[in-house]
């Protein structure tokens, strides 16, 4: 049987008002339609909060692209004996991220958040940096600010005499200009793609987003192999997370396909080159990447039905270098 013309009409309308009603509840935006990332409440502590911290906490989520660029820093920076690394799994009926096992008597991150004197409607969100405390001290949040956490974890002492320093001095001018561009076009860019509200924030969104991937691979052709010259920085680093999630997530869910990710070879050499640093791959969980976004954002996949794609880091990797020109 034929549906009649008005139905359809008057299915998509109550569609498009429940979708709005959905996205307010998911990512927040302006006036205009403009998606525009809530801050965080546990931000602007440094190095001096952490007199008297024992061993510190890093809790991460594998497919939170946040999270991944601590992960990194604490992978990049060796800082295994200082800095013990936690990993919460997502809870997607209930939105929000769960313990494994129980951490100081809490099932999950929010649960944390409410002992260390969270606001009770405070986002319970990751990366996050965490004192545990000891026995005459309970546990405290330092940051969960992510730009501002991984710059702690530059500044830790490493054990390691090999370790880089991201943040180096002489490169900070450099370094500043891409993490500016990066975190207004390209960390936060693919996300205003993906929660836009309308054609126009879309429109806005996707062509600053690659106008800012073009500016970086006239930066790569020019002066590589990485984006600051030479040495790896902060630049490269968060930069990884939203390239290395761009086929998986990026693409397909979040409207970011005008060009594939290859028409961009030195990106594409930049990525395989980042892939190949000590421990890199094993921050990269494609299938949980894959899960998390397409079986959690309702409103964006409302099918919830979730993509093949590489099952592991390993697999993800072979791909990357397989396309690689000889």
């Amino acid at each position: 049987m034929t549906v009649p013309p008005a139905l359809v009409a008057t299915a998509r309308c109550l569609w498009q008002w429940e979708w709005q009603r959905l996205m307010a509840g998911l990512a927040p935006a302006d006036r205009d339609g403009n998606f525009q990332r809530r801050p965080s409440e546990f931000a602007g502590a440094g190095l001096e909060s952490l007199q008297g911290a024992g061993r510190l906490q890093l809790i991460v989520g594998r497919s939170c692209p946040w999270a991944h660029r601590a992960w990194l820093v604490w992978r990049l920076r060796q800082l295994e004996p200082s800095v013990q690394l936690l990993i919460v799994e997502p809870d997607p009926k209930a939105g929000r991220w769960v313990f494994p096992e129980p951490r100081f008597g809490c099932n999950s991150l929010a649960e944390l958040y409410q002992l260390c004197g969270a606001k009770s409607n405070a986002r319970a969100t990751v990366p996050l940096l965490l004192n545990p405390g000891d026995g005459s001290q309970k546990a405290s949040i330092i940051n969960n600010e992510s730009a501002e956490l991984i710059e702690i974890l530059n500044d830790l002492p490493s054990p390691s005499n090999g370790a880089p320093n991201l943040l180096p001095c002489q490169g900070l001018v450099a370094i500043n200009h891409w993490l500016n561009l990066m975190q207004n076009d390209i960390n936060d860019g693919v996300y205003r793609c993906g929660f836009a509200r309308n054609q126009a924030a879309y429109n806005r969104a996707e062509a600053a987003l690659f106008a800012g991937l073009a500016q970086l691979e006239e930066a790569l052709l020019r002066q590589g192999p990485w984006l600051c010259g030479s040495e790896l920085t902060m630049a490269d680093v968060r930069l990884f997370p939203t390239l290395i999630r761009w086929e998986q997530v990026y693409a397909p869910l979040f409207r970011c396909s005008r060009a594939p990710l290859f028409s961009f070879p030195a990106l594409w050499a930049w990525r395989a080159r980042f892939c190949s640093l000590p421990g890199v791959v094993d921050t990269c969980y494609p299938s949980a990447w894959r899960r998390d976004y397409f079986g959690a954002l309702f409103p964006l996949n409302p099918s919830l039905i979730v993509p093949a794609g590489p099952s592991s880091s390993e697999e993800l990797f072979t791909l990357i270098q397989a396309t690689m020109k000889p």
